[in-house]
């Protein structure tokens, strides 16, 4: 995949709103764990992201981002499928996932963006998920987490 397409050659640089985040995981006493976050402004769980700066990677987005809605730095892994939708004002939107695992885990804090993150078993993630595209990234973050 090259830096600026995907396989089936969606641009993601064409996009008006260009994304990127993380799909964090743990291993949990029961299994692998995923981390959500809850947006009070959109009264939505979803995974953490959000958009690029002006001149950033897409991979120094995700980090970036996961860590300032989180709190935790994380150790960037596999690239998953990108998703495209549009945003709440009818825009392009394209958001690049990769997996993550927690590096530095500290204490989160509640701020402006996120209110309150869970981790939850895979099926408990599924259920809280607000959007079908994140329950859709989650899938293939669970097979890509479980993979040896």
């Amino acid at each position: 995949m090259s830096l600026d397409k995907d396989d089936r050659g969606v641009n993601f640089e064409a996009a008006e709103v260009r994304a990127a985040g993380g799909v964090v995981w743990r291993s949990g006493a029961g299994g692998l764990e995923f981390l959500l976050v809850h947006r009070p402004r959109y009264e939505d769980w979803t995974l953490p992201k959000g958009r690029l700066e002006p001149g950033e990677r897409w991979e120094d987005a995700a980090v970036r981002e996961v860590e300032e809605e989180t709190g935790l730095r994380c150790a960037l892994g596999r690239e998953l499928s990108p998703i495209g939708y549009s945003d709440h004002r009818g825009r392009p939107k394209v958001v690049r996932y990769w997996l993550m695992e927690a590096a530095d885990p500290q204490a989160f804090e509640p701020n402006d963006e996120v209110d309150e993150v869970r981790w939850l078993p895979s099926p408990d993630a599924d259920r809280l998920l607000t959007y079908p595209r994140d329950r859709d990234v989650l899938a293939q973050a669970r097979v890509s987490a479980s993979a040896p």
